[in-house]
């Protein structure tokens, strides 16, 4: 069996799940304008959906072309890592309700979500997405994509922490609510 075929088919369960993702934050969007929310910092936006796209473009393409063989020990643990984050993600998601979305919402006066993984992290998504971009490419040895997509996540990311952080903090109690949190790594 060619497992690069089995490769693609969890890359397009990945999609499958971000077009998921796509109708959970328009349907939250809605209601969070209903109470009075906003979008803040949408510039990065673009560049964040292209780099999300690019990845799930290039992993398969470098496995194929460059004829990345897959390696069992490696495969399933970048495999188990992306089955973590996907909980991680959505523990996340679930916690934070009719708030989530992959835009930058703020709705004043509402105070953070303190639930969940967010008891211990301020951006528990964040650390699933940057593990399931190292850790994607990777289930077929397709490391040069698994580089270059990890060092454009953190370029993003920067940006897109610093816009929430700022927006949260100017429009509710976020930093009194979550200061005390590491961003990405618990204490």
């Amino acid at each position: 069996m060619d497992t690069r075929w089995l490769f693609v088919g969890l890359i397009g369960l990945v999609v499958i799940e971000r077009l998921m993702e796509l109708v959970i934050t328009q349907r939250n969007a809605r209601r969070l304008r209903a109470r009075g929310g906003f979008e803040v910092g949408q510039s990065h936006f673009g560049p964040m959906a292209l780099m999300h796209t690019g990845l799930l473009i290039a992993a398969p393409v470098e496995v194929f072309w460059q004829q990345r063989p897959f390696v069992p020990w490696l495969g399933l643990t970048m495999l188990a890592l992306v089955v973590g984050t996907m909980g991680l993600r959505y523990w996340a998601i679930s916690s934070l309700g009719d708030r989530w979305t992959t835009r930058v919402f703020v709705v004043p006066e509402e105070s953070p979500s303190v639930g969940g993984p967010y008891r211990w992290l301020r951006h528990p998504n964040y650390l699933a997405v940057i593990v399931e971009v190292a850790a994607l490419p990777l289930v077929h040895g397709a490391w040069w994509t698994a580089l270059l997509f990890s060092i454009a996540n953190a370029l993003v990311l920067r940006v897109r922490i610093k816009v929430e952080e700022e927006a949260l903090a100017a429009h509710s109690d976020y930093f009194e609510k979550l200061g005390d949190r590491s961003r990405l790594i618990p204490r």
